[in-house]
Formats: C-alpha cells, structure tokens, sequence
C-alpha cells in the first residue's frame, strides 16, 4: 500500500498481466507538436555497455532502448506488446509456431562499417544472425539464459556446441521464409515468449557493425543514433535518426526530439537543482524528503492550467533486497540466513531510512505486487522478530553472534540511499543477533564483477523487471543458469541458490499457457525459495516522476520502460542545450 506524504502527488497505478497481450498505439500526437527541441535527462549512474546481450543495468538499458529495435516493443502507457521492425505476425493453432512480417525499408544507421558509411536495410536475416549471437557462448552474453534457453528449438543444443566450437550449423527454430518473414518455432506454447521478444535483448543490429566493433558496438534502427565521439562520462548527447521508420497516426515522422541530452550527476540533491534551473526536464526517482520541500515551497508551480511542473507518484516492477551468496559459510546455513531475515525491521527502513518513498513492508516475496492477478499476499515472507532470529542463529552454533565469522556486505553508493539503509541494518543487526558487519561501499561495476564472480559473501542488489511477467524476477533463483564451474561468473541467478524442486515448479510455470495455472506454479516456486531465504526482501521501489508541463507524452510506467519517440514540448523553451 502506498503510504502519501503529500496532497499534492498524483498516483498512478499501472497494473499488467504477464501473459496478456494486445496490439496498440501510442498516444495520438497533437497538432502543437514542435519537432527540433532536446529532451534534457540525468542518470546518476553511468551506463556500463550499451551492446544488447551484455546489458544487466537498468541505465544501460535506459540509452541502449533509443538505440536499438527488436521485432516488437512494448508500449508505455499499459504495457502491452505492439509491432516495432514486424509490423504483424501470426500463431499457429498449437502456439508454437510464430511468423513475423517485417516491415520494409527499415535501415540500420549510417556508419562507416557500411558501404559508402550509408546504413543498408534491415532483412530477416539480420535477426537470424543476432539471434545466434544471443545463443552463442561469451562471457559478454549476459542474456541467453533469461531470453531464449528451454524455449526456442535448437536454442540450448546451438549454446552448448558453442562453448566448444563455431557452430556451423542453424538453429532449427529459426527460419528465414524470405527477405521479410522470419518464422520461430517454440518448444511448448509460452505465455511470455512475445513478452521476450519486445526486451532489448532480442534487438537487431548490423553483422558489419559487430565485426568492426565487437561488443563496443552501438549502432541499431532506434529512433536516436549514439555519437560517433569518444567517451564523456559528463554528458552523452543522442541525435534524431532522420531516417527512422515510424509515422505518428497523423502520418508525421517520428521522432519528434532533436536529440536527447543525458547528463550523469550522481547526487540527487545537484539532480533536483539542475531541474530547478531547467538543465533538466524530467527527473525519475526524486526522494521523498525533496517531494515535499518542493511541492510545499513552491505549490503554485504545481497548480492550475498554467503549472510549471507535473509530479506523478509510480509503483514499479524492482524490488530491493539483500542477497547472500548461499555456496560460502555462514551463509550455505539457512538457519543463519533465516535469522538475518528475522532481524531486520522494515518498517524502520522504509519510514524512517526512506521516507516511506517505497511500498513497505516488504514481508511476503520477491515478485512485488506490480502484476495484475499475481496475490503475493499468498506468499509467506519475515516479520520482524527478534526472538525468533536469536534463536535461530543459536541453533545454527552462533548463540548471541558468539563465533560469527567476520564477512564483508558489498553495497554501492546508489545516490546514498543503498548506504543509508546498510548502516540502519548494520546497527539492527548488531542490536539483535550481537553481530558486526564490514560495509565495503563500493563503485557499481565493482559491485556487479564481485556479486557475479561469487567473491562477495552479502550483498545489496535489487532485480527489475526485464518483462512484465513475475517469471521474469523469478528466474533469477533457477538452479539451471548456475555455472558447472563454480569459479566461473553466474549471471542472473548471482546468490547460487539451489533447489530441484523450484526449479520444476518454475519450469512448470514456464510451460503453462493459462495464467491462473501459470501463477500458482511460480507462487509455490516462489515460497519454497523464500522460506530457503538467499535474500532478505526489504521493498519494492515506486518513484516520483517529476516533470516540467510542457514536456508531453513522457509516460513513467512500472517497467520503467522509455519510449521517446513521440515524446515532445508543446512551446519552444530556451533551456540550456549540450552540444
């Protein structure tokens, strides 16, 4: 439930079903659409890769979605899947049987890797060879596991032979019909396959380009094109593709931006003065203490048809947590990790920590309560109960924290927040179980190199939707992606949980095209995980977005998923422009 701290927030909740799908478009335009003006963003973080197979991070994700095109996109008003490069497509009676139509005279962007450095069009052939791509070993593919393992045919035996050899080789699920009809075959009818082909993972880009760039590369169909520039890690300017593909239903071409401005100020505080000063035109995730000093101190700016600015309230699809790597001691004990689940209050956390900026407590799963028709009411999670965790932690030889093992907890700074709640918890658990814990806080891609290589013993992390199904957090406990080389990195399943049993569930669950069916297999999944305890759930994120009135058609939604094409100002605004 949402906990207001102010009169003035809009509340917006969007509710979507994992296995519901519909063809839709966005918004109509507007005939004051001004086309040539920036859309001026801040990421806090900076992007880690913007290659579509290595993408785990949700800034990357954020810039590599203008870049790059799949087949299908999502939209961003509800969610629902619609044509993107395939302008239709059609499923045969069994459901395993998927023809893709593309639309003609999509090209890629201009560069040099091309002939005459002019982008050539997109062909049914191109997805046939990223589609291998993502099905070929690498330790820069990220996203096989989560995308096309267990569901397309051929898909596991083309990866396997990979890890050896240059497969030379097809895949048998994938067949290019001709030019413009690419054909997938599945190997049981899926609820959440066309889900997956609208994620950044399945995106298009040039043969030319990855043999000229290699995992660097940055060139697509999307709307923006990335700067032929090297690296600035202050600012990073998107320019409008002028040969984009998309028409507004008014037969206008998209997009409307010039360009897309990302600056990368890591404190929140300089964030909302950049805003202020209009350097900024949209923050995502403004705190909950400057909600209020800025609604309360600047209310007229907020009122009435002339307001200045739109603040909208959205619960997402991320849930926060913290993650123990279940291989290394104390923590292969699931009474010690049960007891840290006991130990911590979260209704301090998210009150006080906070500022009830979160849905909270967060005491049943880790699918947060963002998907229509998916009760996590159901699901059994920890209360605070000190007593409980005592003796737990006795049982498990450690009465009182006497003979703890001292182990390191990894947390990046996260604009403070992450910091903040670890030294709240430092000071719980010490309070409640007599236990010491060495923050280290640590850079982001530190953070994620020794959360996946398995060198770290607890860990802050938070798991976002790559798609709007709870299959999609729930894959990240699946005993199946775990390396048969425990040395070797582990990505998405970073705690190495095991569990035969919720690993058949979740492969039920998987397999079931009636969503009733579909969510009780993964809600016992789900259960059996939690009472195994590799996490501590602490809350799911929501977030204000705060914008200037005038930028229209910016959505937020709980995916986080951004579309700008059609995103524009109604009246030019002389804020600062990056060049």
């Amino acid at each position: 439930m949402f906990k207001s701290s102010s009169l003035f927030i809009i509340v917006l909740i969007v509710f979507c079903a994992g296995c519901v799908l519909k063809n839709d478009s966005q918004e109509n335009s507007t005939a004051k659409t001004i086309w040539g003006d920036s859309l001026l963003l801040n990421e806090t973080d900076y992007y880690q890769t913007l290659f579509p197979h290595a993408v785990v991070d949700a800034v990357s994700s954020h810039i590599a979605s203008q870049v790059y095109e799949g087949l299908l996109m999502f939209n961003t008003k509800d969610l629902y899947v619609q044509p993107s490069i395939a302008e239709r497509w059609m499923i045969d009676s069994a459901g395993t049987t998927y023809t893709f139509f593309l639309k003609k005279g999509v090209k890629f962007h201009d560069d040099v890797c091309f002939e005459n450095g002019i982008g050539r069009e997109v062909t049914a052939n191109d997805f046939n060879y990223c589609f291998k791509q993502l099905c070929t070993y690498s330790e820069n593919n990220k996203l096989f596991e989560t995308t096309f393992k267990d569901i397309l045919v051929g898909a596991n035996e083309y990866y396997a032979k990979s890890k050896t050899e240059k497969p030379s080789t097809e895949i048998e699920g994938i067949k290019v019909l001709d030019d413009y009809t690419l054909q997938l075959k599945v190997t049981q009818s899926s609820g959440t396959f066309l889900l997956k082909l609208a994620t950044l993972a399945t995106a298009v880009f040039p043969k030319e380009g990855y043999d000229t760039y290699g995992n660097e590369l940055k060139i697509g169909t999307g709307p923006f094109v990335f700067p032929k520039s090297g690296k600035d890690f202050k600012r990073l300017v998107l320019s409008r593709n002028v040969n984009y593909h998309v028409l507004d239903s008014s037969g206008k071409k998209l997009p409307y931006l010039d360009k897309i401005c990302f600056t990368f100020l890591p404190n929140k505080k300089d964030e909302l003065e950049a805003f202020k000063k209009g350097e900024i035109d949209a923050i995502i995730g403004l705190p909950s203490e400057d909600v209020n000093t800025i609604v309360q101190k600047q209310i007229k700016k907020f009122q009435g048809d002339s307001a200045i600015y739109t603040l909208e309230r959205i619960p997402e699809m991320i849930t926060h947590f913290f993650e123990f790597n279940v291989t290394r001691p104390p923590f292969d004990n699931v009474k010690v990790r049960q007891a840290f689940n006991y130990a911590i209050n979260r209704d301090r956390i998210v009150e006080v920590v906070l500022n009830n900026e979160a849905y909270g407590p967060a005491e049943s799963g880790v699918v947060p309560p963002s998907f229509r028709d998916y009760d996590i009411s159901k699901i059994k999670g920890y209360t605070y109960d000190p007593e409980k965790a005592r003796k737990l932690l006795a049982e498990a030889g450690y009465p009182g924290g006497k003979g703890f093992p001292s182990f390191k907890f990894l947390v990046n700074s996260g604009g403070q927040r992450n910091t903040s709640v670890a030294f709240e918890v430092e000071k719980q658990l010490i309070n409640v179980l007599g236990i010491t814990i060495n923050i280290d806080v640590v850079s982001f891609p530190d953070k994620i190199n020794a959360v996946q290589n398995g060198t770290a013993d607890m860990y802050k992390n938070a798991l976002g939707a790559d798609y709007p199904s709870p299959e999609s957090f729930l894959w990240s406990f699946y005993g199946k992606t775990l390396p048969a080389d425990k040395s070797k990195p582990s990505y998405p399943n970073t705690s190495r949980y095991f569990n035969q049993e919720y690993d058949l569930l979740f492969e039920a669950g998987k397999k079931e095209i009636n969503e009733q069916k579909c969510f009780e297999y993964f809600a016992k999944a789900e259960q059996l995980m939690m009472t195994e305890a590799p996490v501590i759930v602490l809350w799911y994120d929501e977030s204000y977005q705060l914008k200037q009135s005038k930028v229209k058609n910016l959505f937020p939604n709980p995916l986080r998923y951004r579309n700008y094409t059609q995103v524009y100002k109604e009246t030019p605004i002389n804020y600062p422009i990056i060049d």
